[in-house]
């Protein structure tokens, strides 16, 4: 009915009778069905009532809908795609609507700025309906996150002094019992009461403030992100072996007498990706690629499957990995362990020496890993290290054959203009208590190209096959960048030296990526790199093969990750269904064709959330990391330019802010064009990639926020001071009172 609905009403606006007569609904009980169907459709703010109590679809009224992002001084900013201007709401207009919320946004008829102004009308779905926090005085007066703890009409409320989230909390008295000062906890809101109270539910004490962990815990908590596995997946894995069913063994390709080696980190544990790789007679590369066959595990529709698609990828933390699927799976059955008997499906791929894959078979494989390899290793090996390379001799020539083809199929990638975005990624290490040590640089050497290059074209492969069969699937695409980005890009890439050439209309990415070649080796080459990610369309997950920007590649497809990636789950799914069990029938494929959207666009939305998380917890352990070094001096770049500062990058990647207030040398203005500071009095200007001598003056763990102050600027201000020009006490005595006596 709903969907009948938007169809009359994409004609015209119609009233509630209009619509009754359409759908010929005369009864009560009709009438009754329509005000429940447009009472849906309102609350999922795809249509809304004029002042003639009318119905009009979203995009037909004044109304907007979009995500709110509230900052931390009380204005926010809802988004409505990449695409649009993002509208402006002041905190008088934010209505009662939370950061992240989903809201229906009024455009205000008369605009103050060049910027679009709106108000809030009405909250569509919350997206922050938990909330973590600290118990610091378990004594009469309590504090919650900041915030004070105190008896209202004989039950407690909590007022939160997050900046983001601005409401008092209402807890009943026989929930707090059982806490004690220094417990972090998770709440939830249940209902709002009279004015700005919400009544609340405490969830789980997460523990105390100083147990190890727990102030991660804390963020993936407020996130909502999945921890802990249901009862029920736990009961469904349980009948799982251990070990793999010879029965199954006949069924595949046997390749356990081949060598094949994984290479991975040193500390993963979930190893789901494998190489084999032949030099063939005609000179031709013979790759074979295997991946676990997580989706022999995980069938469709079980509970395993339902949790897998609700968590859409493992989240990787400083302290540890929230997983998609539970250790049995992800660290054993699943895992491509050395020297035991795994389940894969082997991708192999006859690559000619110009980088071309002329053949290549999908087959259902078991693989025997002969040797657990680590990055490390294999790149002191390829260094010339005697000592790893005789105890490795079995598969040394490997490598070598390894980092032969990875070169040839990196240059395939240059050549038709992938973009190398070689920016710095950190690591920062923990002690058993969760107190971080050190933050330090990812070296990524040659083994690392090896594998992404070997996993690319893997991916490429598959997406490439099943594009030409034209059957439902799921491809990882990237879009073009928007015009109005470029430009922008354009315009500072101009003042670091670089200059784009011909039309940003229809531009390619090899064009993108010889500025990026020529900034390498560089001081501007970071600052290169992360300018023109920052305008790059966000790479997602859809049922149409779209291509890949900036790999330019016009197939893609995620395939070599299924232990940690829903998508890649889906696909190895797919292909048991299509190649192998060759169900082709139109019931199979209206099924996945029905689901893959949904599909792709929920794993889009928890990828980006685990980036989030993982993000976060960076940032808080950076920020932790920096409290220990306040006073300290250090030299980095300029990394970014706002109308509010301009943030540092030291070496390590750690960023911080030096404040608008603190260039006191200064007047400065904000020049948004070349972001840019430029010194009224002085003409100094703070452009991207300067290097700069900073002091760290702040760090909070809480706010994840650290400061930097340039060192040796002085002060232009010009102090005050007080002249004193009579010294002279009044001597008119001062009365003096008696007390009277009674």
């Amino acid at each position: 009915m709903e969907e009948r609905i938007l169809e009359l009403l994409q004609e015209k606006e119609r009233s509630i009778h209009e619509l009754q007569a359409l759908l010929a609904l005369n009864n009560s009980e009709g009438f009754t069905v329509l005000l429940k169907a447009l009472n849906h459709l309102e609350d999922e703010g795809k249509v809304v009532r004029n002042e003639k109590n009318e119905y009009l679809l979203i995009e037909n009224s004044n109304y907007i809908v979009g995500v709110l992002h509230i900052n931390k001084r009380g204005f926010g900013f809802v988004i409505i795609d990449e695409e649009s201007e993002d509208i402006f709401i002041s905190s008088r207009d934010l209505k009662d609507a939370f950061n992240m919320d989903t809201v229906m946004v009024e455009l205000k008829k008369h605009q103050t700025g060049s910027r679009k102004e709106g108000r809030i009308v009405k909250v569509i779905q919350r997206g922050q309906t938990r909330l973590v926090g600290l118990l610091k005085n378990a004594k009469r007066e309590l504090v919650f996150d900041a915030g004070e703890f105190c008896y209202k009409d004989g039950k407690p409320s909590i007022v939160l002094d997050d900046e983001k989230v601005k409401i008092n909390v209402v807890l009943e008295k026989e929930q707090i019992k059982d806490l004690v000062e220094g417990h972090k906890v998770l709440i939830k809101l249940t209902s709002k009461l009279k004015d700005n109270n919400y009544k609340c539910e405490i969830l789980k004490i997460l523990g105390h403030k100083n147990d190890p962990g727990v102030d991660i815990l804390s963020v993936v908590s407020q996130h909502e992100a999945h921890v802990e596995f249901p009862k029920e997946v736990y009961d469904q894995i349980s009948t799982i072996e251990t070990e793999v069913d010879p029965k199954e063994i006949k069924n595949r390709t046997d390749l356990r007498k081949e060598t094949i080696v994984t290479i991975d980190g040193d500390d993963a544990k979930d190893l789901d990706d494998a190489i084999s790789l032949k030099k063939l007679k005609n000179g031709n590369y013979y790759l074979g690629v295997h991946i676990a066959d997580v989706s022999y595990y995980v069938q469709e529709g079980t509970e395993l499957d339902k949790e897998a698609l609700a968590r859409g990828t493992s989240i990787y933390l400083v302290d540890r990995v929230i997983p998609m699927l539970p250790h049995k799976l992800s660290n054993g059955i699943c895992s491509l362990n050395p020297h035991v008997d795994r389940l894969a499906i082997s991708c192999f791929m006859e690559i000619t020496p110009q980088g071309e894959v002329v053949d290549h078979d999908i087959v259902e494989s078991v693989i025997n890993s002969t040797e657990r390899m680590t990055y490390n290793n294999v790149n002191k090996i390829l260094a010339g290290d005697e000592k790893l390379q005789e105890e490795y001799n079995h598969v040394c020539d490997l490598f070598f054959l390894m980092k032969e083809l990875a070169q040839i199929l990196q240059k395939t990638r240059e050549d038709r203009g992938a973009i190398d975005f070689d920016t710095n990624e950190a690591k920062v290490l923990v002690d058993e208590k969760g107190k971080p040590t050190d933050v330090v640089l990812r070296q990524r050497g040659e083994s690392d190209r090896i594998i992404e290059s070997f996993m690319l074209v893997a991916n490429e492969t598959v997406a490439k096959h099943f594009k030409w069969l034209d059957l439902p699937f799921i491809y990882r695409v990237h879009e073009n960048p928007k015009v109005d980005k470029l430009r922008k890009f354009s315009t500072i890439s101009r003042t670091l030296g670089y200059t784009i050439k011909g039309s940003l209309e229809d531009i390619r990415s090899k064009e993108l990526s010889k500025i990026v070649e020529a900034s390498k080796g560089t001081d501007e080459h970071v600052i290169i790199s992360t300018l023109l990610l920052r305008c790059m369309a966000k790479a997602r997950y859809d049922e149409q093969c779209l291509g890949h920007f900036g790999l330019s590649d016009e197939y893609y497809t995620h395939f070599t990750s299924p232990i940690r990636r829903y998508p890649d789950l889906m696909v190895h799914r797919l292909i048991r269904t299509y190649l192998f069990k060759k169900k082709l029938d139109q019931e199979t494929l209206f099924h996945f064709a029905s689901i893959m959207q949904n599909v792709a666009d929920q794993a889009s939305s928890l990828e980006r959330k685990a980036i989030d998380i993982e993000r976060e917890v960076d940032d808080m352990k950076m920020a932790e990391y920096m409290e220990d070094h306040i006073g300290e001096t250090f030299e980095g770049i300029v990394s970014s330019i706002t109308n509010f500062g301009m943030f540092v990058e030291l070496p390590n990647t750690i960023e911080g802010l030096i404040r608008m207030e603190d260039l006191v040398d200064d007047f400065y203005y904000f020049d948004d064009v070349n972001l840019q500071l430029i010194g009224k009095r002085t003409g100094r200007r703070f452009k991207m990639s300067d290097k700069v001598k900073i002091k760290v003056s702040a760090a909070s763990k809480r706010e994840k926020t650290i400061d930097f102050q340039i060192v040796g600027m002085k002060s232009n201000k010009k102090k005050k001071k007080t002249v004193i020009i009579n010294k002279r006490r009044d001597k008119k005595p001062k009365q003096k009172f008696k007390r009277k006596r009674r």
